[in-house]
């Protein structure tokens, strides 16, 4: 409000003036093509929707090539966004184009995360963006601007009503990502009831809150036919690279035992309604919002998350030196607050063990003094039976002794009395 206000006062303070002559300066529209011409663009789409419900094959028609796709399986354990970025060339024109596909989106049996991958990778490349822009030094000029510009979201041709899958997952994207919706495979249902379908789809879209994007019309140059495209949603599409012979020229089509569906032809599908209202007409716009609606609600939350504002409780300026001042300010009162905190924990902690450690001290001590209590009593009780063994032992040998001296006495009395008995018969003869 309060730059509107300057804006206004900056207004009323502009004096026109006629000039003289020529100057120059009206060429700065052609200064501007021509420079823009040698840079080129870039323009990057996501496309959601079901394994095999027709996103790599509308995008081939879309852009009139054949981009590098592989098969995905309806198996995948997790929804994984495959980027793939291409370099493409009409006329003088360079366009570096990234094609996002959702892969295994809806294939899993719970569903409650699958828009969640989603989420997280449009946030990441508002956050890349938001990372480069606050450097230092910037070089924006030549940074691969990787932001989700449009968002086309695939809807199964059921003739019934959108899944709360599909609810679900427009819902959390509508404020993140411009959101294109278009019927897939739009050849399997009856005109009549495509018709009644794309009401059902409108009706529940307002009824539950989504906001998908509508082509501008604050441009007179496009109001009539965006107004009157802005009808026609979501667009019921059929793709094909494939060419059929229809009368003396080839066209894009799909051929059926029962006839032939001409993707190009707009009483068959939306397909050409699409393709000119996202790259011939509206792809600039879709680039415009990307930065100046999406983006910039994001990185608005991201400063305000950091504690940066416009204004002050008093609703007045708020300079960015005095915000980074006072959370300054904050960081180092808050940091000294956590230090403190930790110290004082820290010497919790350190009596808490210190009291630990002696009551295990103490422990030890008990069973150290048990031990060695143990230990003396069942020395004593070996010192006993070691005197016990000793005396029995001298006993032992004592009786020994005796024992060897009465046979040694024994053995000299029978000597002599064997010597007697020689000298006798000795005697006798």
């Amino acid at each position: 409000m309060a730059s509107t206000d300057v804006t206004r006062q900056l207004d009323t303070n502009v004096r026109p003036l006629s000039m003289s002559g020529h100057v120059g300066f009206d060429s700065l529209p052609d200064q501007l093509v021509s420079r823009s011409t040698g840079q080129g663009f870039c323009f990057n789409i996501l496309c959601i929707g079901e394994t095999g419900i027709g996103k790599s094959t509308l995008m081939d028609t879309l852009f009139n090539t054949n981009f590098e796709n592989s098969e995905s399986t309806h198996f995948e354990p997790k929804v994984k966004l495959r980027a793939q970025t291409y370099q493409l060339q009409e006329s003088n024109v360079q366009l570096k184009l990234t094609v996002v596909n959702t892969v295994g989106f809806g294939d899993q049996m719970n569903k409650e995360d699958s828009y969640q991958h989603v989420v997280n990778y449009i946030d990441a490349q508002f956050e890349s963006y938001l990372q480069e822009e606050l450097k230092i030094k910037r070089s924006l000029h030549n940074y691969h601007d990787t932001r989700i510009h449009a968002c086309l979201y695939f809807i199964a041709p059921t003739g019934h009503s959108l899944k709360s899958l599909d609810l679900v997952t427009m819902k959390k994207l509508d404020s993140k990502v411009n959101i294109i919706p278009v019927i897939a495979k739009a050849d399997t249902i009856s005109k009549s009831e495509l018709h009644k379908f794309k009401i059902k789809i409108m009706s529940e879209l307002v009824s539950n809150g989504v906001q998908i994007y509508q082509f501008p019309i604050d441009d007179e140059n496009v109001a009539k036919i965006n107004t009157t495209m802005n009808s026609h949603l979501p667009f019921a599409v059929v793709g094909s690279t494939e060419e059929v012979k229809i009368g003396n020229k080839m066209v894009k089509a799909r051929q059926y035992p029962w006839g032939v569906v001409q993707v190009e032809n707009e009483s068959h599908c939306d397909f050409v309604k699409l393709r000119e209202m996202l790259i011939c007409v509206n792809m600039e716009d879709l680039r415009e919002q990307t930065h100046t609606r999406h983006y910039e609600l994001y990185r608005r939350c991201k400063l305000e998350e950091m504690g940066f504002t416009d204004t002050d409780a008093e609703n007045k300026p708020v300079s960015l030196q005095e915000t980074y001042e006072t959370k300054r300010q904050e960081f180092l009162f808050e940091l000294q607050k956590r230090e403190e905190e930790m110290r004082q924990m820290f010497v919790q902690r350190v009596k808490e063990k210190e009291t630990e450690l002696k009551d295990a001290e103490r422990e030890l001590q008990g069973k150290f003094e048990h031990l060695k209590r143990l230990h003396q009593e069942e020395r004593m009780k070996l010192d006993e039976k070691k005197t016990m063994l000793e005396d029995e032992m001298s006993g032992f040998s004592k009786r020994k002794i005796a024992a060897e001296l009465l046979q040694a006495q024994a053995f000299t009395g029978s000597m002599n009395i064997k010597k007697d008995k020689d000298r006798k018969n000795s005697g006798f003869m």
